[in-house]
């Protein structure tokens, strides 16, 4: 009787690993397509830093974003992904028949996500005043809060636009499409860019952050636009549709709705940190926007791929009830993840400040702009690796078609966000905000981890601590050979440094983590190495 169970073990295993190389590959697409946007996003922050700094106007600029921001998250953004994939993906699974009704579904969300998010974009702009001088940003001035409440008016034509962009690639994603997806953001940036040299020159002075705002409605625009060849090569078959009685689209809905309160609930944090940073040293926001963005090139580049990338699977097995290969699954994805950013919040922490001085540092971005960043980096670098797990965390449980506890999870870290970023304001200024945030994820990553080892019985803790201790390791002479670089060449060049002290870091992170027997390292790779190795034809 021994033979089932053990054909049984083999079978499953064959099949995490099937679904590990599906995986890898289309990760490695996605972090291809991330690294190409995120170098585009950093030269756009660099054209940013050093036409306007981090006065008045740019702060402005930011807080405009965060009202349409939120509209998009809880319209068109994470909540759809997160509700519409996993239906889609029953569809597909289906014969012909379940295609046809794959492209309504499609059509019928489509045309819903535009008509909401036009009808709640034009009540924001309505009461955008009031909102601005009371809620979002009441320590600004009138003039500025004016001027930004006109900026959100400019962008939130922007969020129509991206609604119909977020839904589309859905649809690519449900089909295990990543390519255009992932280069979208690029066009996005080349339109602030555009905005910033181009745009901005047809204001005064004074007013010139308008062209950043016509420019992210251009590059909204531009985003949209990059997936035609991807749905014509799918033979997409939309057309407008209405249907609010479709089983699927309520399907959908009825998924949105906890991931919407989800998504508000991050939002709140970033409102409520706007609102406090806007009572700071004017500059404040605007560090901290800087810092929350080169945190984030990493989280994006490895994390938010590999889990863009690896949500479809989870979303597959989920619906099979595979749940060895789904917990196994999920396990690899974090396990890599972790190997990929501890090393990349040493390095943050590390090499910030001349790092920060290479990307932005000139013109009206001075060395206290600098100094004002890396302040807010250093803290937001501990929560690198606590926002770059829950990306894999929470598609985990969407995966399961549960939004509610992600839901009250979120909820409970933001409370916690909420009283730490009040409590260390005054001792940190705005590093204290960005402290409190990467506490309340740590913890929010933490109970979501400790509720999935219980629904998919186990998370094979022995092989990640293996994992964690081996990256620590590696990261520490990573580290400590970074130091040492910096501090011998204290005083050559920014480009010196800052280059020379990531490839030090790479390299010894590599040699040291290969040495130890980091798995995660020759993951990757070795995929790709045997998918090519698979696609040459065998003659004879």
């Amino acid at each position: 009787m021994l033979p089932a169970p053990c054909a049984a073990t083999e079978a499953i295993i064959l099949l995490a690993v099937s679904y590990r190389g599906r995986v890898a590959r289309a990760a490695a697409i996605v972090m291809a397509g991330y690294v190409v946007s995120k170098a585009v996003a950093l030269l756009r922050d660099r054209i940013i830093a050093q036409t306007f700094g981090t006065g008045a106007s740019l702060d402005a600029y930011y807080a405009a974003f965060n009202l349409p921001d939120l509209l998009f998250t809880l319209i068109a953004g994470g909540a759809l992904a997160t509700a519409f994939i996993p239906v889609l993906a029953d569809y597909l699974a289906l014969d012909e028949a379940g295609q046809e009704r794959a492209w309504q579904l499609s059509s019928n969300v489509l045309t819903v996500i535009l008509l909401a998010t036009a009808a709640f974009a034009a009540v924001v702009a309505l009461v955008a005043g009031p909102l601005m001088a009371h809620l979002i940003a009441p320590g600004f001035t009138p003039e500025q809060a004016a001027l930004s409440a006109a900026l959100m008016r400019v962008i939130l034509i922007s969020t129509v636009i991206f609604s119909a962009s977020g839904t589309l690639m859905g649809v690519l994603n449900a089909r295990q499409h990543f390519f255009s997806p992932a280069f979208a953001p690029m066009f996005y940036n080349v339109g602030i860019i555009v905005g910033a040299r181009v745009f901005a020159r047809h204001f005064p002075p004074d007013r010139a952050v308008y062209g950043l705002a016509w420019g992210v409605v251009f590059g909204a625009a531009l985003h949209l636009l990059s997936h035609t060849p991807a749905l014509i090569h799918h033979q997409a078959r939309l057309r407008p549709r209405l249907d609010l009685r479709d089983p699927g689209l309520q399907q959908v809905l009825r998924l949105m709705g906890p991931r919407v309160l989800a998504l508000g609930v991050i939002k709140v944090n970033l409102l409520v940190q706007g609102n406090l940073a806007s009572r700071l040293d004017e500059g404040s926001l605007s560090a901290l926007t800087f810092a929350w963005g080169l945190m984030q090139l990493p989280e994006t580049i490895f994390a938010t791929a590999i889990a863009t990338a690896v949500f479809p699977t989870l979303a597959e097995l989920a619906g099979r009830h595979e749940l060895v290969a789904l917990r196994r699954t999920m396990m690899e994805m974090l396990r890599a993840i972790l190997a990929l950013t501890i090393p990349a919040a040493v390095g943050l922490i590390v090499l910030g400040r001349p790092l920060i001085a290479l990307m932005f540092q000139g013109g009206a971005f001075g060395s206290r702009s600098t100094d004002a960043v890396f302040f807010a980096l250093e803290f937001y670098a501990f929560g690198l690796i606590a926002h770059s797990l829950l990306e894999v965390v929470a598609r985990t449980f969407y995966a399961q078609k549960d939004t509610r506890t992600p839901l009250y999870v979120a909820a409970g870290a933001m409370v916690l966000n909420v009283g730490l970023a009040v409590t260390l304001l005054g001792p940190l200024r705005h590093g204290g905000l960005a402290l409190a945030n990467s506490l309340a994820v740590a913890a929010e990553v933490l109970v979501g981890l400790w509720l999935l080892r219980g629904r998919l019985h186990g998370l094979e803790m022995r092989a990640t601590l293996r994992t964690i201790a081996q990256v620590v390791v590696a990261a520490a002479f990573m580290g400590v050979a970074v130091w040492g670089w910096t501090a011998w060449q204290s005083d050559a060049n920014v480009l010196i440094v800052g280059i020379g002290g990531a490839v030090i870091g790479a390299a010894t992170y590599v040699v040291v983590g290969l040495a130890l027997g980091v798995e995660e390292l020759r993951l990757v790779p070795a995929l790709l190495l045997r998918r090519r190795r698979a696609s040459i034809p065998v003659e004879g």
